[in-house]
């Protein structure tokens, strides 16, 4: 098994490629841009483009794909490219680096096994202390096969900040700043905005757009998602990527979220009636008992796509103003997404934005 090939992003894929072929790729980068559009595997690319015997040398615009390196970086076997994204949290509360390690071998050939179509991170899981002392570990060390080391780290805004983590959190922020020779890292967010000031201010930004039509079409024309999707019909599966391929396999967890949040959409859009606001208090009281983390953190995310999809198609028929509101409303959510990190009621936070939620789109 193997990761699926890289579709679209061309343009983005040769400014990269000239860039590390001149020796002027920043040694750490954040990919951002819409949830789905293939930042990780972007990013798996150029790792594999960083680490290829010929690429480099030769200034070819691809990894060559034959070389042993290309080989093992497609399986998500190569020693020296490191790929983290959100887990659930280790039993053992100070894992060790080997721990973390064997629980990521673990999870990438999961991905590997659902031939490099995974669903996105869920609300529960997350970058935990231990993977970042993990992480900071095996950027301490020398490569084991290539000249070079390359980490990915997938959905960095779920990096989770622990009392008593300070030590992890300064060794991460000085391995951005001053990455040891021959090291590139690449983060990917789809929340920026949620990411510690101090992270983004020690990368490179580079926005990874969605993906045109052809590049749609010949996503949708693999044999691999051909078989994947053999029971959504082509306009429906057009409808909801929305030039994101990842949203596709979000499964049934986001099919939820999706439908709670327009839920909360619909209540916080009811009327300032005494009917209005009973719709708002049962809409919160909906939410889950337990802490926010988890499918309310899912619901959020989904919100923030609802208020997106809002904000375009009120400018498309020129309600402009209500646009504004709708924006203005994205920054609300973000700020609740942050708070779900935290210990608190989902009903309590449900029902605090659901209030500063209508009073922005209703005022």
């Amino acid at each position: 098994m193997s990761l699926r090939p890289l579709y679209g992003h061309a343009a983005l894929r040769h400014r990269l490629t000239a860039a590390a072929a001149d020796d002027r790729l920043p040694a750490s980068i954040m990919l951002q841009g819409r949830r789905g559009v293939g930042k990780q595997r972007l990013g798996l690319w150029l790792g594999q483009y960083l680490l290829c015997e010929r690429a480099l040398s030769e200034r070819l615009d691809e990894p060559c794909g034959d070389c042993q390196h290309c080989r093992y970086t497609v399986r998500g076997t190569h020693p020296d490219l490191h790929w983290f994204f959100p887990r659930p949290r280790l039993k053992d509360g100070d894992a060790s680096p080997d721990d973390v390690k064997a629980d990521y071998s673990e999870a990438i050939a999961e991905r590997m096994e659902a031939e490099g179509l995974w669903a996105p991170s869920i609300g529960t899981e997350g970058l935990y202390v231990a993977t970042v002392r993990a992480l900071v570990h095996q950027a301490s060390l020398r490569p084991a096969m290539a000249r070079r080391a390359v980490f990915v780290v997938g959905d960095a805004e779920r990096m989770v900040s622990q009392e008593g983590a300070d030590q992890a959190a300064n060794a991460f922020l000085k391995l951005l700043e001053e990455p040891p020779p021959g090291t590139t890292i690449i983060l990917t967010t789809s929340e920026p905005g949620n990411l510690l000031p101090t992270i983004k201010s020690r990368v490179v930004a580079i926005r990874v757009p969605t993906l045109n039509r052809a590049d749609i079409d010949a996503f949708l024309n693999d044999a691999v998602v051909e078989r994947k999707l053999a029971r959504v019909p082509r306009d429906e599966a057009l409808a909801r990527m929305n030039g994101a391929p990842g949203e596709l396999f979000a499964g049934e967890s986001m099919a939820a979220a999706f439908a709670a949040a327009r839920r909360l959409l619909e209540a916080a859009l009811h009327p300032s009636t005494p009917d209005g606001t009973a719709e708002r208090i049962k809409a919160a009281a909906r939410q889950g008992v337990a802490g926010a983390r988890g499918s309310f953190t899912d619901t959020l995310e989904a919100l923030t796509h609802l208020l997106h999809a809002r904000a375009k198609q009120l400018v498309d028929v020129g309600r402009e103003a209500d646009a504004r509101r709708t924006a203005s409303a994205v920054v609300i959510v973000e700020f609740a997404k942050a708070k779900a990190q935290g210990n608190v009621s989902p009903q309590l936070l449900g029902a605090s934005l659901l209030s500063s939620l209508h009073r922005t789109l209703r005022p």
